[in-house]
């Protein structure tokens, strides 16, 4: 996706999730500057980058040769020389609050005073490391990746209390017109989204395999083979609003008791009460009227078997 206007991003920090910032900003058309402290991560980015470009060249992924793509990544040897132009300053740096509480302090004081200043936190929220006193923390964001980035294009953007309203549109702008996909998390929690969904399913997985209930490989077999494919096409709720006729009302009643149980089992009480299901349902209701139900499952059948098919081709290629 090219931007409307030439697009700056800088990136602090070239490990895994910097490298690939780098890889989703290029490929949308920007010019960006890739800053490590560490020599040998600055020498080792580019081809880095450019295996991966070739990969995704490989699958037809990208519009442009790897080479013109590259071309818009420079590595250069300080922080300030990263972000003294920037649009968007991304800092993907170790989770740690005060070497990013250091970091924001830099980036505050180097980069432009309109430039939205991201960090890439998978657990920490902003107001642990931004202290309020800096000049620019109204612009401070947490903007959380899927990893990689270029293939996982989900980008959480949670603003701290003291975040301003037209920092948050603006980071959510900038991270569309890179192509990925934007979803605003409304208050600041441990985890975000992202990882609390992925953690409530890390946590019951070990505790299946700690109360002897099945083994590791049979529980990656049921996630892959069973809950995956219709997570990969539908999200959760929409998954058991198709499931049950007369949509997640009916789930909620016919089911919730038994998920009740469940969640007691691992001392977790958090009922589906029926002001909580009303909530759920009239979002789904406003996305599906029920006398689209069976239009949508049909739909849904046939997104999976074309998962179905492309997985039995995949097996027939070599890697």
């Amino acid at each position: 996706m090219t931007p409307t206007a030439l697009r700056h991003a800088g990136i602090v920090g070239a490990g895994s999730i910097g490298v690939a910032f780098a890889i989703v900003f290029a490929r949308a058309g920007w010019r960006v500057r890739l800053f490590d402290p560490d020599m040998q991560r600055r020498a080792a980015a580019p081809a880095e980058i450019a295996l991966r470009l070739d990969d995704l060249a490989r699958f037809a992924l990208i519009d442009e040769s790897p080479a013109q793509i590259a071309a818009r990544v420079q590595i250069v040897d300080t922080l300030e020389a990263a972000v003294i132009d920037a649009d968007l300053v991304q800092e993907c740096a170790p989770e740690q609050v005060e070497l990013k509480r250091e970091l924001f302090a830099q980036l505050d004081k180097y980069s432009p005073p309109q430039a939205i200043l991201a960090s890439a936190s998978s657990f920490l929220a902003a107001s642990e490391f931004v202290d309020q006193s800096l000049p620019g923390h109204a612009r401070c964001i947490v903007a959380h990746p899927g990893n990689p980035p270029y293939l996982v294009p989900v980008v959480e953007i949670v603003p701290a209390p003291f975040t301003s309203a037209a920092a948050t549109t603006r980071a959510i702008a900038l991270y569309g017109e890179a192509g990925l996909m934007p979803v605003r998390v409304k208050k600041e929690v441990t985890g975000f989204i992202f990882n609390r969904l992925q953690g409530a399913v890390l946590r019951e997985a070990y505790c299946l395999v700690r109360d002897g209930v099945a083994s590791v490989d049979d529980i990656d077999t049921v996630m892959r083979e069973g809950l995956a494919p219709r997570w990969s096409v539908i999200g959760p709720f929409e998954t058991v609003d198709l499931n049950t006729r007369g949509g997640i009302a009916s789930h909620a009643r016919k089911m919730g008791p038994s998920y009740e149980r469940m969640g007691a089992e691992r001392g977790q009480h958090d009922p589906w009460t029926p002001e909580l299901v009303a909530q759920v349902e009239a979002a789904r209701r406003a996305a599906l009227p029920l006398e689209r139900w069976d239009a949508r499952v049909s739909w849904r059948d046939r997104q999976l078997m074309q998962l179905a098919r492309h997985r039995k081709s995949a097996t027939h290629t070599d890697d």
